[in-house]
C-alpha cells in the first residue's frame, strides 16, 4: 500500500517532491493554494480505500525563513521522525547570522529521553562505580547523539548536559558520605572528574560537560 501510494502521488502529481516514512507523508509545495489542492486530492484518494487523512497531524506549514515574506497567523512548525522544523537561527558559511527553517529535536523526543533517564534511577546504584555507569549509559546516549545530533546539535548537548549531569550528581550525594547533602560540593566533583577524564562519558565527549568543568569537548 505505502509504495502504491508513492507511485500514484509520483505519477500523478509531477513535480511534487515528498517524502515518506511508514504513514507520515510531508508533500513540499510552491504555495498554499497548491498545498489545499494536494491536501484533498490526497484525501480523496485514501477515502477509496477506507483511509483518511489524521485529523491532528495533517496541516498546512508555512516555512518561514529569511528572504521570504511573513504571514500572519500561519502555522510555521511541524514535527516529522522526531524533529520539530522550525525558523531558527543558524551561522552561514561567511560568519553571519541568518533564519532559516531548520529541525531540531523535539519538545516529545526529549521527554522520551528524559522519561528514559528517570527509569534508571542512576542515583539509587550506588553499587556501580563511577566507570560502570559509563559503560551502562554510554551505548545508549550515543545512539541519541548519533540521531538527534545530525542537526542543531547545541539544542540536544543543552538538553543532555542539564538532564544527566543533575542525575550523577544524585549518584555521588548516594555513594560517597562525604557528599551527602552537599549538591554544590558533588557538582565541583563531578566538574573535577569531567577535567581529569573528558572521555569518560560520550555526552561529555559531545560537549555536555558539568557546570565548571574546564574540559573541551574531544
Amino acid at each position: 500500500m505505502h509504495y502504491a501510494f508513492d507511485r500514484w502521488l509520483h505519477e500523478t502529481q509531477q513535480g511534487v517532491r515528498f517524502e515518506r516514512y511508514c504513514d507520515d507523508v510531508i508533500v513540499h509545495c510552491h504555495s498554499e493554494k497548491q498545498a489545499k489542492y494536494i491536501r484533498n486530492v490526497i484525501a480523496a484518494r485514501l477515502w477509496r480505500f477506507g483511509l483518511r487523512l489524521h485529523p491532528e497531524k495533517t496541516r498546512i506549514v508555512y516555512c518561514t525563513q529569511d528572504g521570504r515574506p511573513r504571514i500572519p497567523d500561519a502555522r510555521v512548525e511541524f514535527t516529522f521522525l522526531g524533529y520539530t522544523f522550525r525558523p531558527r537561527h543558524a551561522r552561514t558559511k561567511d560568519g553571519d547570522w541568518k533564519t532559516g527553517f531548520l529541525p531540531a529535536v523535539s519538545k516529545h523526543a526529549c521527554k522520551a529521553m528524559a522519561s528514559t533517564i528517570r527509569g534508571w534511577r542512576l542515583g539509587r546504584r550506588t553499587d556501580l562505580s563511577f566507570a560502570q555507569i559509563a559503560t551502562w549509559i554510554n551505548r545508549i546516549v550515543a545512539g541519541w547523539i548519533n540521531y538527534y545530533g545530525r542537526f542543531y546539535k547545541s539544542l540536544l548537548i543543552g538538553f543532555l548536559a542539564k538532564q544527566l549531569n543533575r542525575h550523577l550528581v544524585s549518584w555521588a550525594c548516594r555513594k560517597y558520605k562525604h557528599l551527602h547533602r552537599h549538591k554544590a560540593k558533588a557538582r565541583r566533583q563531578l566538574a573535577r572528574i569531567a577535567d581529569a577524564y573528558p572521555g569518560m562519558f560520550v555526552h561529555w565527549r559531545h560537549g555536555a560537560l558539568p557546570s565548571g568543568s574546564a574540559a573541551r569537548a574531544v
